[in-house]
């Protein structure tokens, strides 16, 4: 049996609510007792799930399915050249590679594995500069994201800058020499200082190349500019383009959907006190875009003196309005792209024209913008299924983009904007695992109010629904990300085994734009978690699964619908499968990543926060004496999204809470972190050790 955890009792109380906490003291992660107890719990673990009897031959299959393919991601583009992240099949970590045009062959850039480091290394960024000669990157270890920058020169291979430490997410932009950039830095912390101080005061910096890092001047961020006013708690970054002569300075807010905008003529760099910073955006003006940065992809475009934006303000379902630089009233910007059906993903620009992505009813669709005339054209696109990675190149008008789906492998298109007519690059091969015997299934299932909630089932064809079907049900419902389909070649051996997967688009995220997210969102939480419910009464309903059979899965923020979900449904459940989860909200704010998380969850500082925390913290719902399921709960120890002892409390809750006789084991990854950064091995490996189990508790090894 794994270790019981000692009982040390805290009460806090928020604005009425009474909270006991048993097992405190492991969030101390520097004293040696939560130490040796995750240490135990770990080993514990990893001894059980190695001799299920499914393991092995799960993780051979798992192994082959996973290397079968090459896998291409995170696409950029600069003077004519193609970047992208490689793996191909037998390699664990990607490389990044660059290719002088459609057809020109690849060449590696920088591969991580060419490290003699004994921790593995991983590449978690990079942006080419403006002519394509040269990129940086950032790198770390262990899935740590504790990103290192470097510079790489492309045709050669080498590396030609200092490194530049505490560039986690980087926020590189090139300027138009080449020879320079703005990256946006971490503070360095004094010993001593809260972990809660790892994400305040960030600023951007300037870098020349061969210039001491240290050295660098900070030019945008808190205490620079009068200007400018922002919080500790603020990110700020800059954007530039090479259409223009205007450089943004843009703001998260922690998670926040909603950015503000400051801008000024790149001229006035060189002297970031005196820049004549206006802000031209704020958050009433819900300008909005993904919950990380990616230099406001998707969210702006500087042409000229114009800035396209997308924004839900007045728009639910989003549109593109463009702001005039030179009169900056967002009273007076024009709507470019109005409210259509479908959601409004995102927008880049490529020469003349605007890309656009929609999502509809769970499936990407691309359209075309002429930015002067203003027409619209639908591009037909070659896969019903979503557009995964796309780049374009401002200047020439070329387009790469990559589509796959739940059960066709991605392949790789390219276009010109002006003729956009779709063409197979042919840098992915055909994928030769048949899956011919594996359906696809769209469509809706009521809420608990009625509301019609999108799920995708995926599985064998002609299975029975008898109620005997393993299946795994997942859901998010956060920040209003969308779980769009992509293709997952290892889950071939959960398919072989009659086994279903399926994906519930809870509210929350952002399947059918900002209203989804907002119903469920801090006191419409309750919503997320009733989705996720909902989801398993209708799969049980429908025969495709019973209690018996089923699992629920969620990860990070995911452990609001599988956590609430446990605590409210224990006996709807065999399997709760808790991946790097947040269940624990009451003291999420109190780690490292907990005050930028504020705004999509609340705070106990209010009372209003407190009554919405309540409603998602499922760790302090456990109840002595129910019989709750099966539980795998996962957790890396370099993770800086969500805390490890996020996952050592709830597991040391359950194993003392239950009354079945089923497992609560804590999966401890020694040198993992979030997930971004793993090896295959290591995602091979959990992935072997979750279907085992599985099966396991469902009573035999499926059809």
């Amino acid at each position: 049996m794994p270790p019981r955890a000692r009982v040390e009792v805290v009460r806090d109380a928020h604005f009425g609510i009474t909270v006991e906490d048993p097992y405190r003291w492991l969030e101390d992660r520097r004293s040696e007792e939560p130490r040796a107890w995750v240490e135990a719990q770990g080993a514990y673990a990893c001894a059980y799930l190695d001799a299920l009897p499914d393991r092995q031959a799960l993780f051979a299959r798992i192994a082959e399915l996973s290397r079968t393919i090459p896998a291409l991601t995170d696409f950029r583009m600069a003077a004519g050249r193609t970047f992208y992240l490689r793996r191909d099949p037998g390699q664990d970590i990607p490389r990044l590679v660059a290719r002088d045009a459609p057809d020109s062959p690849e060449r590696t850039v920088f591969d991580p594995t060419s490290s003699s480091a004994d921790v593995h290394s991983s590449i978690d960024w990079y942006n080419p500069s403006r002519d394509g000669r040269l990129v940086a990157f950032g790198i770390s270890e262990g899935g740590s994201e504790d990103s290192v920058l470097h510079v790489v020169e492309v045709d050669t291979a080498k590396l030609v800058s200092h490194p530049i430490t505490r560039t986690q997410y980087g926020g590189v932009t090139w300027l138009p020499d080449d020879s320079s950039f703005l990256y946006h830095r971490w503070a360095q912390l004094p010993e001593g200082a809260p972990e809660t101080d790892r994400y305040r005061d960030s600023r951007t910096y300037l870098h020349h190349l061969g210039d001491d890092p240290e050295q660098d001047a900070p030019v945008f961020g808190n205490g620079i500019n009068t200007s400018v006013e922002l919080s500790r708690d603020d990110f700020p970054f800059i954007v530039l383009s090479p259409r223009s002569g205007w450089m943004v300075g843009f703001v998260m807010h922690g998670v926040q959907p909603e950015y503000t905008m400051y801008a000024a003529p790149l001229a006035t760099l060189p002297d970031p006190p005196s820049i004549p910073w206006v802000k031209v955006v704020d958050v009433e003006d819900k300008v909005s875009g993904p919950p990380a940065p990616d230099l406001g992809s998707g969210t702006l475009v500087l042409d000229g003196d114009t800035l396209f934006l997308r924004t839900f303000r007045d728009a639910p379902r989003f549109k593109i309005i463009g702001l005039d630089l030179m009169q900056p009233d967002m009273a007076q910007a024009r709507t470019i792209v109005p409210q259509g059906d479908s959601v409004l993903q995102g927008f880049q620009q490529a020469g003349a024209y605007l890309i656009i992505e929609d999502l509809d009813a769970g499936l990407s669709r691309m359209r075309r913008l002429h930015a002067s005339s203003g027409q619209i054209d639908s591009v037909p696109v070659p896969i019903e299924g979503s557009i995964s990675a796309w780049a374009t190149d401002s200047s020439s008008g070329e387009v790469v983009l990559q589509m796959e789906s739940w059960i066709v492998a991605p392949s790789v298109y390219n276009f010109q904007a002006a003729a956009p007519r779709l063409q197979d690059t042919g840098w992915t091969p055909p994928c030769p695992i048949d899956f011919s015997r594996v359906e696809a299934r769209e469509t809706t299932y009521p809420a608990h109010d009625g509301t019609a909630v999108p799920i995708s089932i995926i599985g064998p064809r002609g299975l029975n629904q008898d109620g005997r079907n393993p299946t795994i049900v997942t859901g998010y419902g956060s920040y209003g990300i969308s779980l769009n389909p992509v293709f997952r070649p290892e889950l071939m051996a959960w398919y072989e085994r009659g086994g279903l997967w399926a994906v519930a688009h809870i509210r929350g995220g952002g399947e059918r734009g900002q209203e989804w997210h907002e119903a469920g969102h801090k006191l419409n939480k309750g919503n997320t978690i009733e989705d996720f419910i909902a989801a398993a009464e209708y799969l049980i309903a429908e025969g495709y699964t019973s209690p018996g059979y089923l699992a629920g899965r969620g990860g990070s923020a995911g452990g609001i619908p599988t956590g609430g979900a446990l605590v409210r449904r224990p006996e709807l459940w065999r399997v709760m499968l808790m991946h790097v989860a947040v269940t624990n909200f009451f003291r999420m704010e109190f780690s490292e990543n907990g005050p930028p998380n504020i705004p999509e969850f609340g705070t106990v500082a209010t009372a209003e926060g407190s009554k919405a925390l309540q409603i998602i913290d499922s760790y302090t719902k456990i109840c002595n004496g129910v019989a709750y399921p099966a539980v795998l709960i996962t957790t890396g120890l370099n993770d800086p999204r969500v805390v490890v002892w996020q996952a050592t409390k709830l597991a040391a809750r359950l194993q003392a809470a239950t009354s079945s006789s089923r497992p609560i084991l804590l999966r401890v990854e020694q040198q993992g972190g979030h997930g971004f950064g793993s090896t295959q091995r290591q995602l091979d490996e959990e992935l072997a050790d979750v279907l085992a189990f599985v099966l396991q508790q469902c009573g035999g090894t499926g059809t």
